[in-house]
């Protein structure tokens, strides 16, 4: 108990609230996130420009390193994990964004200290002696609310449009060797998809039941003439459909005329890869799915009724 009491003031954390940045479009809302709970430092890990926009949103000090030529950020995991493990002030609360790198670097942090790795996570606030977080569950169709003694390494759903304002000094950060890990070639997912250069787009989330029922989804982009697509869940953790379709800040960004969305939530993340779309369509079962605000035109209705209509009336 005395640890715990000795990590946290009046609500505010005493020990160490760490942001780890390797995009420019996440730092804002990261540090935002975490203001008030502590002191707020951020190693970027990347370009000068990233440590420039990570110092201008206002945390107490900014850490850069900028990784070698033709070495991924994923590469210092380890050698980040064993810096903040060993860093001041102690690591109470590890933060970053929901892109792969960030979160590659998450995990070995989490490892690393002996944190409660949580993913998907909206907010999060010190009440007495815990911090509480919440987080979205089941495909974004309900909402945690967890707690903890910390340490803690979350995962945010950000917000790109989070606003803070401020100055940091720069400091650079040696980090040690990274691993022995080099980008050799990037191959090209977006053409091998199609999904660059299309001009219609279908794309499936988490609303989806079964990997059988892919077919339903396929029908309906096959009677649109339409590329098909899918959310970060369908290809990173299920594994449904190949990861050159995953559309999403981590993923694939689509500029399509028409961007039918249909059993996705609309997390932050996705809506980032869609921002080019000319005109969004929506189905969800869910009426206040985030999806719906950033929809022109939605349907408000379970997918396996409003596909087949779908198609049947595309088919007349």
């Amino acid at each position: 108990m005395n640890g715990v009491m000795n990590g946290v003031m009046n609500g505010v954390m005493t020990d160490g609230t760490w942001v780890l940045a390797t995009s420019v479009a996440g730092v804002p809302a990261c540090v935002a996130a975490v203001r008030g709970l502590g002191p707020v430092t951020v190693v970027a890990l990347g370009s000068r420009e990233l440590a420039e926009r990570a110092a201008a949103c206002g945390p107490d000090v900014v850490r850069w390193c900028e990784p070698e030529a033709g070495v991924p950020v994923e590469a210092y995991a380890a050698a980040l994990a064993d810096r903040l493990a060993q860093a001041a002030p102690r690591p109470w609360l590890v933060v970053a964004d929901s892109s792969s790198g960030a979160r590659a670097l998450l995990g070995a942090a989490a490892a690393r200290i002996g944190a409660v790795l949580l993913s998907g996570v909206g907010s999060v606030t010190a009440r007495g002696e815990r911090l509480v977080v919440e987080r979205s569950a089941v495909g974004g169709a309900v909402v945690q609310t967890l707690e903890t003694a910390g340490p803690l390494a979350i995962a945010l759903d950000v917000e790109e449009d989070a606003v803070v304002t401020g100055s940091a000094p720069i400091e650079p950060w040696a980090l040690g060797a990274p691993a022995a890990v080099r980008v050799v070639r990037r191959p090209s997912a977006s053409a091998a998809s199609g999904l660059a250069d299309a001009t219609k787009v279908v794309a499936v989330g988490r609303g989806l039941r079964a990997r059988a029922d892919l077919e339903l989804v396929e029908q309906l982009a096959g009677a649109l003439g339409a590329e098909l697509a899918c959310s970060m869940p369908l290809a990173d953790d299920l594994g449904w459909l190949d990861k050159s379709r995953y559309v999403g800040r981590s993923g694939q960004t689509v500029a399509p005329r028409l961007y039918l969305a249909v059993g996705i939530s609309g997390a932050p993340q996705h809506l980032e890869g869609i921002r080019g779309a000319k005109v969004v369509a929506a189905v969800n079962v869910d009426p206040a799915a985030p999806v719906f605000r950033r929809a022109d035109f939605g349907i408000a209705g379970d997918l396996y009724e409003v596909v087949p209509a779908l198609v049947a009336a595309l088919a007349e």
